[in-house]
C-alpha cells in the first residue's frame, strides 16, 4: 500500500494547482514573462538570429501569452462574480491551459527557427483566446447581475483584442506569402493600446476604489470616453499622425488625471498591498502625458525615443497593477490574508525600478548617447523581477498555503 502514497501525493498536487483558474495561467505567465524577454533581448541584441523579426516577437508574445496568461487567469476567477453567474467549469479553464501553452511552445520554438510554425502556434493561441471571448459573453448573458456596465466593457476590451489577434495572423501569413502590406503600425497600436491598456484600465478602475473601501462616483461615460480616446490614439498612431496623436494623449492624461483625484484614494495612508495599486493607477496619466511630451519632442528634434512612453505605460500602469493584483489574488485564494511582506514589498519598489531604467534608455537613444548597455540592464531587470516572483509565489500557487 505504501508505494502508491507519491503517485496519490503527486495527483494531489496536481489537483490543488488546476483547482482555480489564476493558478497555472500565472504561473505559466511567470514562466513565459521571463522566456520571451530573454528571446526577444538575444534577437534585438543580435546575439543570435531569429526566424521572425525580434521587434514582432516581442510585441505578439507580450501581448497574447505573457499578458494574456495574467488578464486570463484573474478574470476567469473574478468575470462570473461580476457578473453573477457560476464559476468557469474546470474542464473548460484546463483545456483553454493547455491550448495556450500548446500554442505558446510552437510559436517561440518558429519565431526561433520556423516561421510557418510560428504562425500554427498563434493560430493555436487565437483559437484559445477566441474560447475566452465566447465563454465571458456567455457568462455575461447568463448573469444575473443588475448592473452589468464594467463586465460590458471587459468583454469590448477583449472582444477588441480578438479583432486585433486576427490582424496579426493575417500579417504573419501576408509576410511569410511574400505579400508586402504595412499592418504592423496598426496592429501594434491597437493590441497595446485598444486591447491591454484598456483591458487593465477596466478592472483597475472597478477594483481599486473596491479594494480600497472608496465610494466613486464616475461620471457616466467614463469608461466610453477612455475607449474612444485610446481609439483615436491608436488611428493616429498607425497614421503616422504624430502632433495629433500626441494632442489626444495629452488631453487623456489630463481627464485621467482630474478623475483620479476626484476618487480621493488614501495614497498615503494605505498598506503595501493597495499603495502599490494607487501607484499604478497614477501611472496612467503620467505615461500618457510623458508620451505625449516625448512624441512632440520626437517632431521637434527629428529624433526617436524609442517608444518611452508606450514602455512608462507598459511596464509602469500595466506592469505595476498586474503584479498588485497578481499578489492579492494569489495570497488571498490561497487562504492567507493579503498582506506585503518585506520581500514583496522590495518586488513592488524593484518593479518601479525596471520602468525608470527601461525609460533611461529610449531617452538616451533620442538624445544620440551611446548607452546601450542600459537596454540589456532593463531586459536583465524584467527577467530577475518575474523569476523573483515566482520564487516568491509560485509555491503557493502550485501548493497553496503551507500548514504550520
Amino acid at each position: 500500500m505504501q508505494k502508491f502514497e507519491p503517485q496519490r501525493e503527486r495527483v494531489s498536487k496536481l489537483s490543488y494547482f488546476l483547482s482555480q483558474p489564476h493558478q497555472p495561467f500565472f504561473l505559466a505567465g511567470i514562466v513565459w514573462a521571463v522566456l520571451a524577454m530573454g528571446v526577444f533581448s538575444a534577437g534585438y541584441s543580435g546575439a543570435f538570429a531569429t526566424a521572425l523579426d525580434p521587434t514582432l516577437i516581442h510585441v505578439y508574445s507580450m501581448i497574447f501569452i505573457v499578458i494574456s496568461h495574467f488578464f486570463h487567469g484573474f478574470l476567469l476567477t473574478t468575470f462570473p462574480r461580476f457578473c453573477m453567474s457560476a464559476p468557469v467549469p474546470k474542464e473548460i479553464y484546463v483545456k483553454l491551459f493547455l491550448i495556450y501553452e500548446t500554442g505558446g511552445a510552437l510559436f517561440m520554438t518558429g519565431a526561433l527557427f520556423y516561421a510557418p510554425l510560428a504562425l500554427l502556434g498563434a493560430v493555436l493561441i487565437f483559437a484559445g483566446h477566441a474560447l475566452v471571448v465566447s465563454n465571458f459573453r456567455q457568462i455575461y448573458l447568463a448573469g444575473s447581475s443588475p448592473e452589468k456596465r464594467d463586465p460590458f466593457w471587459l468583454l469590448v476590451a477583449h472582444t477588441t483584442g480578438l479583432a486585433v489577434h486576427s490582424l496579426f495572423i493575417a500579417g504573419l501569413l501576408l509576410d511569410l506569402l511574400g505579400i508586402g502590406i504595412a499592418w504592423r503600425s496598426a496592429a501594434y497600436g491597437a493590441g497595446f493600446y485598444l486591447y491591454l491598456i484598456f483591458l487593465t484600465f477596466s478592472v483597475a478602475q472597478r477594483m481599486i476604489p473596491f479594494f480600497s473601501h472608496v465610494m466613486v462616483k464616475k461620471p457616466e461615460n467614463f469608461i466610453a470616453v477612455v475607449y474612444g480616446a485610446l481609439a483615436l490614439k491608436t488611428l493616429f498612431f498607425a497614421l503616422g499622425f504624430t502632433v495629433a496623436e500626441a494632442v489626444v494623449t495629452l488631453a487623456a492624461a489630463l481627464y485621467l488625471l482630474k478623475e483620479f483625484l476626484d476618487w480621493r484614494l488614501p495614497v498615503f495612508s494605505s498598506p503595501a498591498i493597495l499603495w502599490v495599486l494607487h501607484m499604478g493607477l497614477y501611472w496612467l496619466p503620467a505615461g500618457l502625458f510623458i508620451d505625449g511630451v516625448t512624441s512632440l519632442a520626437q517632431v521637434w528634434m527629428q529624433t526617436s525615443f524609442i517608444f518611452a512612453g508606450m514602455h512608462l505605460i507598459a511596464v509602469g500602469f500595466m506592469v505595476t497593477i498586474l503584479i498588485g493584483f497578481g499578489t492579492r489574488v494569489t495570497l488571498g485564494h490561497s487562504g492567507q490574508v493579503p498582506h506585503a511582506d518585506r520581500l514583496t514589498v522590495a518586488l513592488f519598489w524593484f518593479t518601479e525600478a525596471v520602468v525608470l531604467s527601461r525609460f533611461f534608455y529610449s531617452l538616451a537613444m533620442g538624445l544620440g548617447l551611446d548607452l546601450q548597455w542600459l537596454f540589456d540592464l532593463s531586459a536583465a531587470m524584467w527577467m530577475v523581477l518575474f523569476t523573483a516572483w515566482g520564487v516568491r509565489f509560485g509555491p503557493v500557487l502550485v501548493r497553496g498555503k503551507k500548514e504550520g
